[in-house]
């Protein structure tokens, strides 16, 4: 690059590959960061104030528009145009993908809950899957760095399932809403504690950003910065240094070797021009997502790494991982006809309910490994194409209905941890090539038994709450393979690209080095070595931001890194 002498090379502007950019450069390092996407301008771009009934459809989703007209993701979603992916046989897989600077941060529903001892070591108690290469106590100054630098709100709970920040960490959160008053009750008398969620929205002003100021859908982006995407900060930041330069429309075909098998180049197509453009790299980091990072690997073959880069372990692409889902909501009598007031909030739940099972699988009661949580759905809302309930006549008696049941219904949507299985992969389908001529991904997906158990058992877990708050059901629970939510739809994938101790059984080290070559890094959800039932992205920055400071020290201490590493 003319003018700009770079030592890294970033694939990515998400969670990782901003925090990575962010990390190196504050720390001297010059960072050329490569984006598929377009350039985007959350100041400027984002629809924050305008209402559903402004919108095509009222705001309805569509297949250009997943998540409803005004949602903040430009150029994707589960279907990219000019960019297919395949499945396997029986095989039902949804690839969410963001075309756009910040990439998922712009949409993400900003909760951000710390992995805990029972998730970094899971396997050392149940035998299942695979345990972290670290302990807890390694990565929590890491995550109290993350949380004050991202900025979350929330409070240290003393539950076994939600770690504390350091004191002076957290901002304040949000108050309950009285829907959640009444599921926190309900939700006591049965033994299950309700928490504040701790999430990524500022409720005090930080770092030139604004507080919320609780008016509008964080899903549509947030123009004054409350709600975090690395578009309004992570970026921003690392460009102020004068050590990051940004390439958007890059859409990236391999990571290149030398004669002696090692990292020393990166292609891409420029979108605008169809060309393919080859840099020089000392160091590359894939932060590209975790299939999108595996796809890049495994086109990446050579004769040095004929299966793949970095793939001796055979890992790439393996272990694919999501977070269950499956949601059961109901009519609450009690909340009817309440007087209606401003009960925005920061869009999402103010409380939620923590998973409270670590002492049941002690003791062996629970017919099903790991856990998940509760995100609760309730207040008053703006109205959308659809209106809940049946409701009857028209004119007055129609609007006097709705009134009198606006507010009253409660969801309770389910996030488990799945476990990794033989049967869930990607793979590359040299068959079918995207409109650069990149060959696509081949997803196979299967949930197993543990999955299914643990729908069943959530479902019922809800249904109790919602009866103990005066809901009845008319109709018996669906059936786990019913109600669960297809692979990639709650959009955290994770694993393929895992970490580990070993080299066997694992692409990367604790510092998402690869085994293979020691100047290529991975630093997105692709390491992760299991998928608890808690939103990636906090853990993504977390890990983005421990691992970029560890190679900074790696820069800073060799004129040949690369040697430095090896030894």
């Amino acid at each position: 690059m003319k003018n700009f002498d770079y030592e890294v090379i970033v694939v990515g502007s998400g969670a990782g590959g901003a925090m990575a950019a962010y990390t190196l450069t504050k720390a001297g390092h010059k960072v050329l960061l490569l984006e598929a996407g377009r350039d985007y301008d959350p100041k400027t771009e984002t629809p924050m104030f305008q209402t559903k009934g402004q919108a095509p459809l009222m705001g309805a989703s569509t297949k250009d528009k997943d998540f409803g007209f005004y949602d903040a993701t430009v150029d994707g979603g589960w279907t990219v145009p000019n960019e297919p992916y395949t499945t396997g046989e029986n095989t039902e897989f949804l690839w969410w993908r963001a075309r756009m600077l910040g990439g998922r941060t712009n949409h993400w529903g900003r909760f951000a809950l710390r992995f805990s001892e029972h998730d970094f070591k899971a396997k050392s108690r149940d035998g299942l899957g695979a345990d972290w290469p670290f302990d807890y106590p390694d990565i929590a100054p890491w995550y109290d760095k993350t949380e004050t630098l991202v900025g979350v709100c929330g409070t240290n709970t003393g539950l076994d399932d939600m770690p504390d920040s350091s004191i002076g960490v957290l901002q304040p959160p949000p108050k309950p809403r009285v829907t959640e008053l009444l599921i926190s009750a309900a939700a006591k008398k049965l033994g299950i504690a309700t928490a504040p969620m701790h999430r990524a929205v500022l409720t005090r002003p930080k770092d030139g950003r604004q507080a919320c100021f609780y008016a509008t859908n964080c899903g549509k982006g947030c123009s004054v910065g409350a709600a975090f995407q690395t578009t309004t900060s992570l970026l921003p930041m690392a460009k102020a240094t004068g050590n990051l330069k940004i390439i958007t429309d890059a859409m990236v075909r391999s990571v290149d070797v030398d004669d002696s098998g090692k990292v020393n180049a990166v292609t891409y197509i420029d979108k605008n021009t169809g060309k393919d453009i080859k840099l020089a790299a000392k160091v590359v980091i894939l932060a590209a997502s975790a299939c999108e990072t595996a796809r890049l690997l495994l086109n990446s073959k050579s004769k040095h790494h004929p299966d793949g880069l970095a793939n001796s372990s055979g890992h790439v692409g393996r272990n694919l991982m999501d977070s269950t889902g499956a949601s059961l909501g109901a009519h609450i009598p009690a909340l009817e006809g309440r007087p209606i007031y401003n009960e925005d909030g920061h869009t999402a739940n103010h409380l939620f309910i923590p998973w409270w099972g670590h002492k049941q699988h002690a003791k062996g009661e629970l017919d099903f490994p790991r856990g998940y949580h509760f995100e609760i759905s309730s207040g008053f809302k703006e109205p959308s194409s659809s209106l809940n309930g049946n409701f009857q006549g028209y004119g007055k008696q129609l609007k006097a209905e709705a009134k009198k049941h606006f507010g009253a219904r409660i969801t309770l949507a389910l996030r488990g941890e799945m476990l990794p299985n033989e049967h869930s992969y990607m793979e590359i389908d040299d068959k079918v090539k995207d409109k650069w001529g990149i060959p696509v991904v081949k997803f196979h997906w299967q949930w197993s038994e543990h999955e299914l158990k643990q729908i069943a058992h959530g479902l019922k877990t809800a249904k109790v709450i919602l009866e103990t708050m005066g809901a009845s059901f008319s109709q018996p629970l669906p059936s786990p393979e019913k109600a669960i939510l297809k692979g990639g739809q709650i959009i955290h994938e994770v694993g393929s690209t895992r970490m580990g101790a070993c080299a066997k059984d694992s692409v990367t080290n604790q510092y998402g080095q690869t085994w293979d070559c020691p100047n290529l890094f991975i630093m997105d959800a692709g390491v992760f070595a299991s998928n608890p039932h808690k939103n990636c992205t906090l853990t993504i920055m977390t890990l983005a931001m421990r691992n970029s400071t560890w190679l900074a020290g790696q820069l800073d201490s060799s004129t040949n890194p690369i040697k430095a590493w090896e030894s």
